[in-house]
């Protein structure tokens, strides 16, 4: 028999598991509108990419991230007037661009990425140490089976 509130078979897990991926995701653009007006989540995504690359060109966002180019390019220009993101000649290539946070980004990343992480410990806060042990080892195996894609 069926724990209640469980998916009995894996249609209706996998069904679970995208219903909640979406929810997620959705709350997750919300909080980051309300963390920085100026920062979209798709912004702390790619300014948070250049930080942990120590700065990267356009087209690798776009290819990292499986976006379009005109996509990547609003959103960067956006962070440059914003004066988040500057772009610097690459010392290997001078043909190329490489684009990199300004101090006021990084500092708006740090104040950001505080303030979610206070946020994850909050709602995670009551469960044990081997469930969030077990759900980072899920999510890690998910993002690297997404990877794959």
């Amino acid at each position: 028999m069926a724990e209640p509130d469980r998916p009995a078979d894996r249609a209706s897990a996998v069904e679970t598991i995208q219903r909640e991926l979406t929810s997620f995701a959705r709350r997750a653009r919300a909080t980051a509108a309300r963390m920085h007006p100026e920062l979209s989540l798709v912004s702390f995504t790619l300014l948070s990419h250049l930080d942990e690359r120590g700065g990267c060109r356009a087209t690798d966002l776009a290819a990292h991230y499986a976006l379009d180019k005109s996509t990547v390019s609003r959103q960067v220009s956006a962070l440059e007037r914003a004066g988040l993101v500057m772009r610097r000649v690459d010392p290997d290539d001078h043909r190329v661009q490489v684009l990199l946070p300004t101090a006021a980004g990084a500092e708006i990343l740090a104040q950001v990425t505080e303030s979610r992480r206070q946020i994850f410990g909050e709602r995670l806060a009551d469960w044990s140490a081997a469930d969030l042990n077990r759900f980072a080892d899920y999510l890690l195996r998910y993002n690297e089976a997404a990877r794959e894609d």
